[in-house]
């Protein structure tokens, strides 16, 4: 890699607490699990983690309680290579935790649910970012996600944006955009339900096979309150992208098992981040992406399942031109 792009994320923190199961349980029911694991995650802090693997310099702020949990997704994130020096503290709330549960499948697939305790995730305020907005400037992109306040969101796009620094939104948990973030927005990154959920398309595929004018169409809708690029990630099927009128269209890759797929669409986000930020095609970038998520999936937990950037190169025939330094 030659200059290593400068990355801000601004979101959440998240302690898994993640339950492996081969039977949810009915409504009453108690269930003797298979396993347990504690693993750092939230959205915010696996991208952001996730593209300092991948040798992006990353600056990460979000909040966090002065707890055990806290204390241990900040040393994650430091020995990852993040400047966590954004990193703010509520006295009051816990830092956030989720429990996931893993159901194995009868056909060796898994299946997740997840509940999310946002805690301190929530407690960011407007003052709390001020100082963003001279700082902002110094940053190749921002990128950001659902997990803290809609508010908080909006003033770091609108910060951004009249800087003239690329924004990326990752709309997860899915919810309703405010006209205002839309339209300060570079890249909108959702997954073929959330892109249904803002658009009102739905996006048409079976197997490999991706609709290209129900993508189109989503791009459209979305494009008329300001998204300059879209980018949907479909399952099995791969990730499409529309920008400047053109449909790329990327495939999954082939073979992969799937031990947990907690963190596969912070992977891929963080990947073609770090991708396009460092002067690779869209083609490129999404290939890149993908391979960077199939890594993700194969193996157990948020942040731990999260590859280097020697690993992706090792899955990638030839590696990757422009990343590797």
């Amino acid at each position: 890699m030659g200059k290593k792009p400068k990355i801000l994320v601004v979101g959440s923190f998240v302690m898994d607490q993640i339950v492996t199961t081969r039977v949810f349980p009915r409504q009453g029911q108690t269930i003797l699990a298979e396993r347990f694991n504690k693993a750092p995650g939230g959205k915010g802090a696996n991208q952001a983690v996730q593209m300092a693997r991948l040798g992006a310099q990353v600056t990460m702020c979000g909040k966090l309680g002065h707890d055990a949990n806290g204390d241990e997704m900040r040393r994650t994130c430091e020995e990852a290579g993040i400047d966590t020096s954004c990193i703010l503290y509520d006295d009051n709330a816990a830092s956030g935790c989720s429990v996931i549960i893993l159901e194995e499948q009868p056909n060796g697939g898994t299946e997740n649910r997840i509940l999310v305790v946002p805690g301190a995730n929530m407690t960011i305020t407007p003052e709390d970012v001020a100082f963003l907005k001279d700082r902002i400037a110094e940053f190749d992109l921002v990128v950001l996600q659902l997990e803290i306040p809609m508010e908080i969101n909006t003033i770091v796009a609108k910060y951004a944006h009249g800087k003239g620094v690329p924004v990326m939104l990752n709309p997860a948990p899915s919810a309703p955009l405010p006209e205002e973030l839309l339209a300060c927005l570079t890249y909108l990154s959702p997954n073929e339900h959330e892109a249904r959920d803002l658009s009102g398309v739905a996006i048409g595929h079976e197997g490999s096979h991706v609709d290209e004018a129900s993508v189109r169409a989503a791009a459209a809708k979305l494009g008329e309150k300001g998204v300059e690029k879209l980018l949907i990630t479909i399952g099995s099927a791969g990730a499409a992208l529309v920008e400047d009128g053109r449909f790329v269209l990327s495939p999954s890759v082939p073979g992969v098992k799937a031990i947990d797929p907690t963190a596969a669409g912070d992977s891929f986000v963080g990947a073609f981040c770090v991708a396009v930020c460092s002067g690779l095609s869209s083609e490129d970038a999404l290939r890149f992406a993908n391979h960077t998520a199939a890594l993700t999936v194969s193996r157990l937990g948020a942040m731990p399942s999260l590859p280097t950037l020697a690993e992706v190169a090792a899955t990638m025939p030839g590696g990757v031109s422009g990343l590797e330094g």
